[in-house]
């Protein structure tokens, strides 16, 4: 059994990074066609060059996403894309459509392609009939259970690898294919523009009485009854280890920075201490502080354990309950001076949490707080500014302070 891979969403180059550093062993992105993040920062050309050779130094991988269903005028240029993206160093694309998966076999056939989840694979038959055309690896639909995914695994042959996600936002619709977008605001899901019409909050109004407006319920459980909770698994990874799924994959291409490195960073260190001693392993309850911090709608397993009931919640809100507030860029050994680069507001005196790559999370005071001139200052209010503070606990770079919005 190989060690499964960590794969985490990558909006930017900065998440990118972010993400191999906290420790993802892929990460997946998109580029400037076909897929399904219109509003993503999508990556130019320069950038995925960049972002690869910033992960295969690593020992990395980097996908691009091409997973919409194109119409005929997208189809326009695919060729040329796509051999773009080889001569970039990609190490694999990921396709729903049947179009983009023949052109990619001709023009490129030596690419890894990676079957997307709106492709919707269900059954070990239609995942053992990608792998036969070419297929390297296929993500399944999220509406099985860990029962019917072992049972995927079992029947396909050992090197057609198996990806799930394990974490993030939930579609209502069937593995992603939606029309309600469409039909409301003009923008196609498919194609990569959804508005999100299932968070919005819904009422019943009955022609004849226009104005009036009556909550729609669904067992009590609200009005938003289309909207789901956000996929946590971390308390899962044996179960996970054990289904032969190979690629964890985490939903979030469009979150932010600390979303990305909190979440790889808690699914790794869990992921690591099982793999490093499975019969004595213990779930640690950090793992779920680190993710339950960042933003996000209230957790569940999705259709994992075949739960009833869990999916439909009574908000569109998320929490958030802590922010990033800076990046540190440097520290002085010798002077103790933190050099950081600001992220949210905040104040002399704070009392932060210090979010790192490698190793437990601890607190600092930011004390001596001055600007990049050395003046003297009691609050960082402008955005990327740079300040430092005097911390007798060593920082790194790279270190993520991080803000409870209810701390002083």
């Amino acid at each position: 059994m190989r060690k499964p891979e960590i794969l985490a969403p990558a909006g930017s180059l900065e998440k990118l990074k972010t993400a191999i550093d906290f420790g993802a062993d892929a990460v997946y992105i998109g580029g400037s066609k076909l897929n399904l993040r219109a509003f993503a920062d999508n990556f130019t050309n320069e950038e995925i060059s960049e972002g690869v050779k910033y992960a295969h130094e690593r020992g990395k991988k980097v996908y691009v996403t091409m997973n919409v269903f194109p119409h005929n005028g997208d189809l326009v240029g695919v060729e040329d894309y796509l051999r773009n993206l080889q001569d970039l160093g990609i190490d694999a694309i990921i396709v729903a459509d049947l179009a983009i998966f023949s052109i990619a076999r001709e023009v490129v056939p030596d690419m890894e392609i990676h079957i997307s989840t709106q492709a919707n694979n269900v059954n070990w038959r239609s995942a053992k009939f990608w792998y036969d055309q070419g297929a390297k690896r296929v993500v399944l639909a999220r509406e099985l259970s860990m029962q019917e995914i072992e049972s995927i695994t079992s029947k396909i042959p050992e090197d057609c690898d198996i990806e799930a996600f394990v974490h993030g936002s939930m579609c209502m619709s069937y593995s992603g294919r939606c029309l309600i977008s469409n039909y409301m605001t003009g923008r196609d899901s498919n194609r990569g523009a959804c508005a999100q019409p299932c968070r919005y909050k819904y009422y019943l109004v009955e022609e004849k009485r226009p104005g009036e407006y009556f909550p729609v319920f669904e067992d009590e459980k609200g009005t938003y009854i289309m909207n789901s909770k956000d996929l946590c698994m971390i308390e899962h990874i044996p179960e996970l280890v054990k289904s032969g799924i190979y690629s964890f994959k985490i939903e979030g291409r469009m979150k932010s920075s600390y979303y990305v490195a909190a979440v790889v960073k808690a699914y790794r260190q869990a992921l690591d201490a099982y793999w490093a001693d499975p019969e004595n392993y213990e779930f640690k309850q950090e793992w779920l502080d680190i993710v339950t911090k960042v933003s996000h709608r209230s957790y569940h397993t999705g259709f994992y354990f075949g739960e009833k009931n869990k999916q439909v919640y009574d908000t569109s809100s998320y929490v958030r309950d802590y922010d990033i507030v800076g990046v540190v860029k440097a520290y002085d050994k010798e002077t103790k001076i933190a050099t950081i680069e600001q992220k949210n507001r905040v104040f002399e005196n704070d009392v932060v949490e210090v979010l790192r790559p490698v190793g437990d999370g601890f607190e600092v005071s930011l004390l001596d707080m001055k600007d990049e001139a050395g003046n003297k200052i009691e609050v960082a209010p402008r955005a990327q500014m740079i300040f430092t503070i005097t911390s007798e606990t060593e920082l790194k770079e790279k270190d993520m302070l991080i803000k409870s919005k209810g701390a002083n």
